[in-house]
C-alpha cells in the first residue's frame, strides 16, 4: 500500500480544491491518501462540501492561511511535521503555493521518501512588487531542489517555470492537466437553462454573460466591467451580466456596474456571491468571461465548455490549453479594453459562432479533463519515483 499525504492551501472553491479532492478518493486500490489543508477565508465560497460529497473527511489545518505570518506560519510547519510523522507517507504531495512551501519543507525534514507538488498557478506576476516576487522566486527555487518532481498543469506553465522563471530544471517538471466530474455538465441543459433564466427574468432574447471567481485585483473585474460598457454601445442587444463570487472588491465593482448600467439602458448586472452548484448556473449563460491577469488553468472555462457555453478570456496561463482557440471560445490576448469587448462584440453579435463553440465545448473537454485521466497519470508518476527512489537507495 502506497500512503499519500496530500496538502493544500485551504478548502476555498477553485481549482485545487477538485483536484485534490478527486486524487485523494479515486486514486487505484494500492493507494492510501489523507487529505489536509486551510480554511477558506473570508469572503470566499467554502468548498468543503466538495471532498465530503466524494466521502472525504479532510482534516483542517486552522493555522494554515494563505497570508505569511511568521507566527501561524510555524505552528503550520509544526501541525504537519506531526501529521507526517503520525501518518507515515511514501508520499507527501503538496498543492499550491503556502501548502508547497511548509508542506515540502516539512517532508523534507521529516525525510518523507516522495515529495510532489502541483503549481496550480503563481506569484511570479500581476501579484507583487519586484522585491516580493524575486523573494518567492528565490524559495520557489530552493524547494524545488528538494522535490522529487514538479507538476505543471498546462505546457505553458511548464515553458513559464522552466524557461521564464527557472524556478526547476525540465527533467524535474511533468505536465500533467487537472481533471474533473463534467459529466454533471452535460445533464439536463435544457431544463436548467430555462428555470434559471426565468429565476433571474432574462428573456429569451437577452444575452446572458457569466464572469466566475474571486473579487479580487489580479481577477480585473474592473477592466472587464470597463469592456462592458464599451459594448454596451457598440450593440442594440440587451445584455444581463452575472458576476458570480465574491471579495475584498465587491462594493468597487458594484458601483462601477451600478454606473455603468445607469448609463446604458441595455445592460443589467446581477451579483449572486458565490454558486456551488455551478452546473445549475452555466447552461443559463450565452458566454461565460475570465478577464483575469494572471492564472494557472481556469475551471470555469472548462467547467463553461463542458456545458457548452461559448467562452472568451485574455491569454494568461494555461488558457490556451483549455480553449480551442475560435472552435470552442475567442482568447484576445492580454487584456486591454477595447480588444476585450470587441471579443464580446463578436460573440454577442454572432449568435451561429456561438453555437458552433456550444457545440463544440464538449467534445474538446470530455477526455483531456476527465479525472480518470488526471488519477492515471498522478498514479504512474508516483509509482515511477517510489522505483527510482527505492533504486537510488538499494
Amino acid at each position: 500500500m502506497i500512503k499519500v499525504l496530500r496538502i493544500i492551501n485551504r478548502f476555498n472553491l477553485g481549482g485545487p480544491t477538485y483536484n485534490a479532492t478527486f486524487l485523494s478518493a479515486f486514486l487505484g486500490a494500492d493507494f492510501e491518501t489523507k487529505l489536509c489543508g486551510g480554511q477558506h477565508e473570508e469572503h470566499e465560497g467554502d468548498s468543503m462540501f466538495i471532498p465530503l460529497q466524494y466521502g472525504l473527511e479532510p482534516q483542517v489545518i486552522e493555522v494554515l492561511e494563505r497570508k505569511v505570518n511568521f507566527s501561524n506560519d510555524r505552528k503550520a510547519l509544526k501541525e504537519i511535521r506531526r501529521l507526517i510523522r503520525e501518518f507515515n507517507p511514501d508520499v507527501v504531495h503538496t498543492h499550491a503555493s503556502k501548502a508547497g512551501a511548509l508542506g515540502r519543507y516539512a517532508a523534507y525534514k521529516e525525510k518523507v521518501p516522495v515529495i510532489v507538488h502541483t503549481f496550480h498557478g503563481h506569484v511570479f506576476h500581476s501579484y507583487f512588487g519586484r522585491l516580493k516576487t524575486g523573494v518567492y522566486k528565490t524559495v520557489e527555487r530552493y524547494l524545488a531542489k528538494k522535490s522529487d518532481a514538479i507538476i505543471a498543469i498546462s505546457p505553458i506553465q511548464k515553458g513559464e517555470l522552466v524557461n521564464k522563471y527557472k524556478i526547476a530544471n525540465e527533467s524535474k517538471v511533468r505536465v500533467i492537466s487537472l481533471g474533473f466530474d463534467l459529466d454533471r455538465f452535460q445533464s439536463n441543459r435544457a431544463t436548467k437553462r430555462t428555470v434559471f433564466r426565468e429565476e433571474h427574468n432574462v428573456a429569451s432574447t437577452d444575452i446572458a454573460i457569466g464572469i466566475i471567481g474571486r473579487l479580487a485585483p489580479i481577477k480585473n473585474h474592473i477592466g472587464f466591467i470597463q469592456s462592458i460598457d464599451q459594448l454596451a454601445q457598440a450593440t442594440t442587444k440587451n445584455i444581463v451580466v452575472f458576476v458570480v463570487g465574491d471579495g475584498e472588491l465587491r462594493k468597487e465593482i458594484e458601483e462601477q456596474a451600478s454606473a455603468v448600467a445607469q448609463k446604458n439602458q441595455n445592460i443589467r448586472f446581477v451579483f449572486t456571491s458565490w454558486i456551488k452548484d455551478v452546473d445549475r448556473i452555466l447552461p443559463g449563460f450565452d458566454i461565460l468571461a475570465l478577464s483575469s491577469l494572471n492564472e494557472g488553468t481556469p475551471v470555469s472555462l472548462i467547467e463553461a465548455q463542458a456545458a457548452g457555453v461559448p467562452v472568451i478570456s485574455t491569454d494568461v496561463g494555461g488558457v490556451k490549453d483549455v480553449i480551442k482557440e475560435n472552435i470552442t471560445g475567442l482568447v484576445v490576448g492580454q487584456f486591454e479594453v477595447v480588444s476585450y469587448a470587441k471579443g464580446l462584440l463578436e460573440l454577442v453579435e454572432n449568435e451561429e459562432k456561438r453555437e458552433k463553440m456550444s457545440q463544440n465545448g464538449w467534445n474538446h473537454v470530455r477526455d483531456k479533463f476527465h479525472y480518470k485521466r488526471l488519477c492515471k497519470d498522478v498514479e504512474e508518476l508516483y509509482v515511477e519515483l517510489l522505483k527510482k527512489k527505492t533504486k537510488n537507495d538499494a
